[in-house]
C-alpha cells in the first residue's frame, strides 16, 4: 500500500526538500491521500466496481499524456483486468486531444472562446461495455468539454445504468485525477527547478 500517492507519483523522497515543502501543509497533504483512498479503496463497489474505477483512471491519465502516471493507472486495471487494458489504451489514442473546447451559445463575449474541437465517442463500445463506454464519454467531457457538461450527458449515464450517486462517484473520480495529475506536474517542476 502506497502511503503518500502524491508523493510517489512526483518521486519525492523522505526528507527532500519538496517532503519538508509539502509537510508544511499537513492538511493539504492528508486530504488529498484520504481522497485518493475514498476513491481507490471503497468500502463498497456497489455503485461502481474497483474494475470501472481503475479504467477511468487509466484514461483520463491516458488523455493527460502523463505518462509516468498513466503506467501507473495502466498497470492497477492489469492487476484487475489485464484483458481491458487493451481496449482502455486503444480509447485513450482515440481520445487525444488538447483543449479545453466548448462553444458559447450566442453572440455574447464569450462567444470568441468558442472552440468546436474534437467530440469524442467510444470507438468499440462492445470491448468496454455499456457502463465503461459511458463513463469514458462523460469523462472525456469533464476533461475537455467542461462548460458543455449537462443533462444530456447524465441523461446518457442513466440509459447506460448508472445511479445518481454513481455518477456522483464517477464525476469525483475525474475531478480528483485532474487535480492529482496536475499537482505531481508542479511538483516534478518544483523538483526539476530545485536540481537544475
Amino acid at each position: 500500500m502506497i502511503a503518500d500517492v502524491i508523493d510517489h507519483l512526483a518521486g519525492i523522497q523522505p526528507g527532500s526538500p519538496l517532503d519538508r515543502l509539502r509537510a508544511r501543509r499537513p492538511a493539504a497533504r492528508e486530504h488529498a491521500q484520504r481522497s485518493y483512498d475514498a476513491l481507490f479503496t471503497p468500502e463498497t463497489e456497489e455503485e461502481i466496481t474497483l474494475v470501472e474505477r481503475d479504467a477511468v483512471a487509466a484514461f483520463v491519465a491516458g488523455l493527460h499524456d502523463d505518462p509516468g502516471i498513466a503506467r501507473f493507472y495502466a498497470d492497477r486495471l492489469a492487476e484487475l483486468a489485464p484483458g481491458l487494458l487493451a481496449a482502455v489504451e486503444s480509447e485513450v489514442a482515440a481520445g487525444a486531444t488538447t483543449g479545453p473546447y466548448g462553444v458559447y451559445p450566442g453572440e455574447g463575449p464569450l462567444s470568441v472562446e468558442s472552440d468546436e474541437g474534437l467530440r469524442y465517442r467510444v470507438r468499440r463500445p462492445g470491448d468496454l461495455g455499456v457502463r465503461l463506454a459511458a463513463a469514458f464519454e462523460h469523462a472525456h467531457l469533464l476533461v475537455f468539454r467542461p462548460r458543455e457538461a449537462g443533462r444530456e450527458s447524465l441523461d446518457a449515464l442513466a440509459r447506460a445504468g448508472w445511479s445518481t450517486t454513481g455518477v456522483v462517484t464517477l464525476s469525483q473520480l475525474v475531478a480528483f485525477l485532474t487535480f492529482q495529475i496536475r499537482v505531481v506536474a508542479g511538483l516534478r517542476h518544483l523538483q526539476n527547478g530545485a536540481t537544475s
